[in-house]
């Protein structure tokens, strides 16, 4: 099911918005209205995804960056904000992800996922801030069940995703005065997305995972785009610092995949 916000002449922007749940989010955004930025690391998929996001304001507008890289994040949201103008949704999403045992992660590998989810994140708020429209802002960082449930197999994910919904909590103090929300929104399983191929890599383990949602389905892009909408809205004024799951109670029975 699709919500109805009407978003027109408000400018968004989708840091990894060229896939999967992210992707979902711009599309919704752009659906409802709003002049739409994505960015992520490869070209074709930024040119792939900027051409979905045509809607009532226009076409879309994609950057290639890595958010590993303070520089490249940088001049991605100038750009943006030079062409679109203030920027009233920031959503951050990067991650990456591969399921391993603690003593099967290389340091680099941990360093890896750290420096894409929380590093990332932080690269993301801090080239964006200067042009946040203040007051007026709704900042939105997409987290993870494993940033406040302990996965085996998620040791480095769980560690970078607590980092990214401490970032959102304080940032929500630092920039609350200024009339700037932020949130994190935790989505639960949700179908047809990289991650959770990677997660549930067959049909036993996707219906496993289904299984265990309290509502019994695995979560869509729109559920987890429609949570977007309505933080990004007025009608969440007066919501900020929190960290809403989107996940069909999946959290309140353990949030386990399974995977050991």
């Amino acid at each position: 099911m699709k919500a109805s916000f009407d978003y027109t002449g408000a400018n968004v922007f989708v840091a990894g918005g060229t896939s999967g749940i992210n992707l979902g989010i711009a599309q919704a955004f752009a659906r409802a209205g709003a002049h739409v930025g994505v960015g992520s690391r490869k070209a074709e998929k930024v040119e792939a995804a900027a051409a979905s996001l045509e809607g009532p304001a226009g076409p879309g507008l994609g950057y290639v960056f890595d958010v590993r890289d303070p520089d490249a994040v940088k001049a991605a949201l100038d750009a943006f904000a030079a062409t679109a103008g203030p920027v009233d949704v920031l959503v951050s999403g990067a991650a990456g992800n591969f399921p391993a045992p603690a003593m099967g992660i290389s340091p680099n590998g941990f360093k890896a996922v750290v420096d894409i989810d929380l590093l990332g994140t932080f690269h993301v708020m801090r080239a964006a801030y200067p042009h946040l429209r203040k007051p007026g802002a709704s900042v939105i960082n997409i987290s993870a069940p494993q940033a406040v449930i302990p996965m085996a197999f998620q040791l480095h994910v769980c560690a970078a995703k607590a980092g990214v919904d401490m970032v959102t909590r304080t940032l929500a103090v630092e920039w609350g005065p200024e009339g700037v929300r932020v949130n994190s929104v935790i989505p639960g399983p949700i179908d047809g997305t990289e991650g959770m191929a990677r997660l549930a890599p067959t049909e036993e383990a996707r219906q496993k995972a289904a299984n265990a949602v309290p509502l019994k389905r695995m979560g869509s892009p729109d559920d987890v785009a429609n949570v977007c909408l309505f933080l990004g809205s007025p009608a969440a004024s007066y919501v900020s610092g929190s960290i809403v799951m989107a996940d069909g109670g999946w959290s309140q029975v353990g949030a386990q995949l399974g995977l050991a």
